[in-house]
């Protein structure tokens, strides 16, 4: 398995939920990107990147409460992808899903992100 994101592991934890989804958001706003531009290999790319930052906030115990929501996430976009996309998910969607998350980390921010 490629870890992509190999120095940010142990510093996830540090990060607000909101920092978390708004980096996952950035992932996932890439892969939509390079699909849009017919480059399956980045876009598939950025969309690994994004299932690996979903997966370090899965691992986050103080995310338990949020663990439903978070893995329907993955459901949802892996569905997308990769999938039949049977939840009828658009990328417009995916962009106002992520936009909240990251204006609330770009409001409460103290220069964790990583994006």
């Amino acid at each position: 398995m490629t870890i992509y994101h190999k120095n940010l592991q142990p510093r996830w934890k540090e990060f607000s939920i909101y920092e978390q989804m708004a980096n996952i958001g950035a992932e996932v706003g890439r892969a939509i990107n390079w699909r849009k531009k017919k480059n399956q290999e980045m876009s598939q790319m950025a969309f690994y990147r994004a299932l690996e930052l979903i997966d370090f906030t899965v691992c986050d115990k103080k995310n338990n409460i949020r663990l439903q929501e978070i893995l329907r996430i993955r459901e949802v976009l892996v569905d997308d992808f990769f999938g039949d996309n049977i939840y009828q998910s658009s990328d417009d969607w995916w962009e106002k899903y992520f936009y909240y998350f990251n204006l609330v980390a770009r409001n409460n921010s103290n220069g964790s992100t990583i994006s």
